[in-house]
């Protein structure tokens, strides 16, 4: 029996980008979600020179940078890290407190998170670093229903 699911190219350029309310400088693509597993894997296109907002990882998380140069800013906006395309990082849950976004010309990341407490992925935090929201499995998992299911879709 063959359990593996087909192959599709991952081209940044046919991706259908999806923006979430309330959020600027990036748009996103949901391309796997795994409830069971607690696994989720999902694009990211930054604009041009943004920073999103601060944030805390609360799963382990991969990344891959497949276009641009994608920028990490400690809490305190200093620039900490440049990872251009190619770049792999692993960032463990409950790192740093950070933003990130896209270098002069944006960038595209892969990401991909495993597990987080009780189904939570990222904390979301004020400029002060205090907590205001939460992005968890059934927000990825609601995100991906309204996309179809369908990854880059």
């Amino acid at each position: 029996m063959n359990t593996l699911a087909p192959s599709r190219a991952l081209n940044a350029d046919r991706i259908n980008w999806r923006a979430l309310p309330d959020f600027t400088g990036f748009t996103y693509s949901i391309m796997a979600v795994d409830r069971e597993r607690g696994t989720t894997d999902f694009c990211v296109h930054y604009e041009p020179g943004s920073r999103i907002f601060l944030h805390r990882h609360r799963a382990d998380t991969l990344m891959v940078v497949m276009a641009g140069e994608h920028r990490i800013y400690a809490e305190d906006g200093q620039l900490q890290d440049a990872r251009p395309a190619g770049a792999y990082a692993f960032t463990p849950a409950d790192g740093d407190i950070h933003t990130e976004g896209g270098g002069d010309a944006g960038a595209v990341v892969f990401y991909s998170t495993r597990g987080g407490p009780d189904g939570v992925i990222f904390d979301i935090l004020d400029d002060s670093g205090a907590q205001v929201g939460a992005l968890g499995m059934a927000e990825v998992d609601a995100l991906f229903d309204l996309q179809g299911r369908v990854a880059g879709a």
